[in-house]
Formats: C-alpha cells, sequence, structure tokens
C-alpha cells in the first residue's frame, strides 16, 4: 500500500462504507478494507482501485495486517439488528480495533454513531452505539466520532421507511414519536464529513454532532417529502397507545424494512434527535448542508434511474448461514435434500439470463405469487426479513446483493446465479438458476437445496414437499416461457 493518506474502511460491504471508499478515493486516499467476506466486493465498480484485507473486528481475526501502515481508520460496523448479546459483541469488537490500532501507529479514528437525547432513557442500540464512541474517546488514538440522526439518501434505511410510510399511507395513524424533533441530514454530507475528517487538526479526540440545515418533527418529515415527491398532502392522526414494539411491527408491514432494523429507527425517534453544537463546521470552513427538500429529490432521482450504489440490506443479516454453499464432499455423511428441475428454451442463453438475472423485486419469482406472499409474511411474523426487500438495481445483480429473503451469493454472466436463503429456516438453504448449452439448444437448470438442522428440519422439508410443483415446477416453467417471448419479441421487433 503507497502513496497518498493511507486510509483503512471496515463496513466497506454496508450502507454508508460502500459509498465512502470511492469518495475517499476521488479524493486520493489509498484505501484498504476490512471485510468478513472479501466476494461481497469482488462486482464492485470500485474493486481494482482497492486493497482488500479478510478479518472481523470481534475475532480479532486480521486487524494486524488490516491497519498495518495506516494513517486514519474508519469504524463502519453497527449491529442494527442486533441478536444475542450485540452489546457485548459491539463493545469487544471497538476494543479490539481501538487496541490494534494503536499497536500499528494510526493517527486518527473515525466513527459514525447516533445522536442520542440529553435526557431520556436510552434504548440498546442507541446505548451500544454511544459505547462504541467511547471505547475510541477513551484510547490513545485521536478519535472523530461523528453523530448523526436520520440520514436521507437512496437506500437508506431512514429514507426507505420515510418513502414507503409516506407514499403507500394517504392516511396514518402513528404512534407519538412522529411529534419528536429530528434534524435529518444528506448521505452526501454525511459522506463529505467524513472523508474531511481524515484532515482534522492532529490531536482532534471528542465528539461532532452532525445534522442538516432544519429540525423537522417526523410528521413534517412526512408533509414534505409527500411535496418533494410531488403527491398528495398526507393525514396523520398520532395515538398513544403504539409501543416502539408495536411501531415497528406496523413499519415492517408497510415498509421493506423489517421489524428488526425497524426497532432501532423507532427507538431514535422517540426522543428528540437535534444537534447540541455544530463545531465540525468552523474546523472544516464548511457552513453550507444540503436542505431536506433537496435531500429528498435527489434520493428519489436516483432511485428513478436505478443509481443507488449500496441499500440498507446490503449488510449481512443476523442468525442466518453466512458461509458459502459447500462443495459435494462436505456432505458426506449427512443430509442435502434438492429439488432439481431443468426446461429447454427456444432461445439465445443470453435471453434466459437477462429473465433469471431480472428476477425479484417487481418482477416476482415467476410461480404461484399468493404462497411466496403468504412465506414473506410468515417470516416477518417471525422475526425475519420478509419478501418486501426488493432489489438495489431492476436489471443487475452482483454478489452479495439483497434479493426479497434472499442473498445473492454467486453470478456467473450467462452461466449461474446462486441465491442464499435469508428467511428464517430450520437450516441454511439456496437457490441455483442456471442457463446451459446441450446439443445446440437452450436449457434452463434450476435446483433448491436445504441442508436440515435436527428434527425440525426434517420435518418442514417433508411438510413443503408437496408443494414444490407448484412453486417450484411453476417457477421453471414461465421463467423458460418468458425467454421464450422475449426472444419472440426480439425477432419481431
Amino acid at each position: 500500500m503507497t502513496g497518498g493518506h493511507r486510509t483503512l474502511v471496515t463496513g466497506a460491504t454496508g450502507y454508508i462504507g460502500g459509498r465512502l471508499v470511492p469518495e475517499l478515493l476521488a479524493a486520493g486516499h489509498a484505501v484498504r478494507c476490512l471485510v468478513r467476506t472479501p466476494d461481497k466486493l469482488r462486482d464492485v465498480d470500485w474493486r481494482d482501485e482497492v486493497e482488500v484485507v479478510r478479518g472481523d473486528v470481534v475475532s480479532d481475526e486480521g486487524l494486524a495486517e488490516a491497519l498495518e501502515g495506516i494513517d486514519t481508520a474508519y469504524y463502519l460496523v453497527h449491529s442494527m439488528s442486533g441478536g444475542r448479546d450485540f452489546q457485548s459483541a459491539d463493545a469487544e469488537g471497538a476494543d479490539n480495533f481501538a487496541r490494534a490500532a494503536e499497536q500499528a501507529g494510526v493517527r486518527r479514528l473515525v466513527y459514525l454513531g447516533g445522536l442520542v437525547p440529553e435526557h431520556g432513557e436510552l434504548s440498546a442500540h442507541m446505548a451500544s452505539r454511544t459505547q462504541v464512541g467511547d471505547v475510541f474517546l477513551e484510547s490513545p488514538v485521536p478519535a472523530a466520532v461523528l453523530r448523526a440522526a436520520v440520514i436521507i439518501g437512496s437506500g437508506s434505511a431512514s429514507f426507505e421507511m420515510l418513502r414507503h410510510l409516506t407514499e403507500r399511507l394517504p392516511v396514518m395513524t402513528t404512534p407519538r414519536w412522529v411529534r419528536s424533533r429530528v434534524q435529518p441530514i444528506a448521505v452526501r454530507d454525511v459522506l463529505r464529513l467524513l472523508v474531511e475528517s481524515a484532515e482534522l487538526p492532529e490531536g482532534t479526540d471528542r465528539v461532532f454532532d452532525i445534522g442538516g440545515p432544519e429540525v423537522l418533527t417526523y410528521a413534517e418529515m412526512v408533509q414534505r417529502f409527500a411535496g418533494a415527491a410531488g403527491i398528495a398532502k398526507r393525514l396523520i392522526v398520532p395515538v398513544p397507545v403504539l409501543s416502539p414494539g408495536l411501531s415497528s411491527l406496523w413499519v415492517g408491514l408497510i415498509t421493506p424494512v423489517p421489524p428488526a432494523i425497524a426497532r432501532p429507527l423507532v427507538d431514535s425517534l422517540r426522543h428528540d434527535a437535534v444537534a447540541g453544537e455544530d463545531d465540525l463546521s468552523d474546523y472544516l470552513d464548511d457552513h453550507h448542508r444540503i436542505g431536506f427538500d433537496e435531500a429528498v429529490r435527489l434520493a428519489l432521482r436516483r432511485v428513478d434511474e436505478s443509481r443507488v450504489d449500496t441499500r440498507w440490506s446490503s449488510a449481512a443479516w443476523p442468525s442466518v448461514p453466512s458461509d458459502p454453499l459447500p462443495t459435494d464432499p462436505a456432505w458426506a455423511g449427512g443430509s442435502l435434500y434438492t429439488d432439481v428441475r431443468a426446461r429447454y428454451v427456444d432461445a439465445e442463453p443470453e435471453d434466459l439470463w437477462r429473465v433469471i438475472e431480472g428476477i425479484g423485486g417487481r418482477n416476482g419469482w415467476y410461480s404461484w405469487p399468493l404462497a411466496w406472499a403468504a412465506r414473506g409474511w410468515i417470516d416477518l411474523a417471525v422475526g425475519g426479513v420478509g419478501l418486501q426487500r426488493g432489489r438495489r438495481d431492476p436489471a443487475r445483480l452482483r454478489v452479495g446483493d439483497s434479493l426479497d429473503f434472499w442473498r445473492v451469493e454467486e453470478v456467473v454472466p450467462e452461466r449461474l446465479l446462486r441465491l442464499r436463503a435469508e428467511m428464517r429456516l430450520p437450516g441454511p438453504a439456496w437457490l441455483e438458476l442456471g442457463v446451459a448449452r446441450v446439443e445446440g439448444r437452450t436449457v434452463y437448470h434450476q435446483r433448491a437445496l436445504f441442508h436440515p438442522r435436527g428434527l425440525l428440519g426434517h420435518l418442514y422439508w417433508k411438510a413443503v414437499t408437496p408443494f414444490h410443483g407448484i412453486v417450484f415446477g411453476s417457477m421453471a416453467t414461465n421463467i423458460a416461457d418468458c425467454a421464450n417471448e422475449e426472444a419472440r419479441t426480439e425477432r419481431v421487433g
């Protein structure tokens, strides 16, 4: 790693980290990324411009190698959806990182956390973020701890929640937190301030609150969003009966943001989230921030143009299998259930591949819609991600993308798409969609795989097997038919 300001980014597969890296590169930084699964960065545009180190902040794996020769290290790791002992894991990861940074002679740490209220009890997630910031401030390495409230940008969880609530509910019965005061900030400003934090005066070691130029209630944000999006004003009726838990379930039903992610967002809105100071502007001579309406318009434009580089769902979902599909010998002595289908297609491989790569999201799953919808509702009910996450891009997929309740594990253009299940299941599952050429004809291959865990896993597969003909069989037939239709349309055109 040579030349320029030498910078490490953790969380480069996440929403902010995935956008920060190209901004740092544009500013002349030599960038290294610490990630648990390097393959998730394989298809991003800037992959060849950075160095990638495999590692994990909690296990301490790869930290010494990643931090060697680094000037500024960005810590963008969060346990948004929690899980058992997430606070302990957050604290341990931050402590490991701070200690390794000190040993490596890093000159500055930069951490992005959340604004916290001056008074009132903090939620577990807000308390954990505050604790992580404190770990860095107590470290011998000077730290800039930036704290932001609602971030407005295409693909952010806060923006998706606001957008879908506003677009889908002309009349909404809302909890009391819609009256809390919030200081939203555009993601462009967040990224710019993160980049410029590397140039703070040497020894600067403190918290900086950052926010946009306006303070609004959430109800005002809804109405302003409606105005910026060109839709009618919304009727908002606050009620006192919705607890944060019920609110997060309600958000999960209306928006693509599942309850587990919605809960920390709702918790952060229970109290005012307003910057207590704006000293960073003085340090960086920065006195112009994007207003709320313009931030919404910029975000909507990127959504309309399919230029959403990262989404809140870019980060891995907890409590689901994270290992790639094992090779066949690894299953020796174990159970692996499969459902295999194949169809001849009267189209070229590239026609079939376009259909395969466009699956999910608004295009659906080429099968019985009610069955897929019901599976999504069940998943939401048991704490899963549900079927509403959609796609980052309507036509192209890359490794690491979330795709409804799947995660893209492998993409080989015009040959293979492998998806790993992120719905709640008693065992890991995969779905493979492939293209082959056999004796001059195009063939569509489809394979569902399930590795049961315990008796419940075996019972689950037996219970759903009778429906495979409807779900997987019709899926294979309809994908082949759609490719044939596309080919016919092209020939006529």
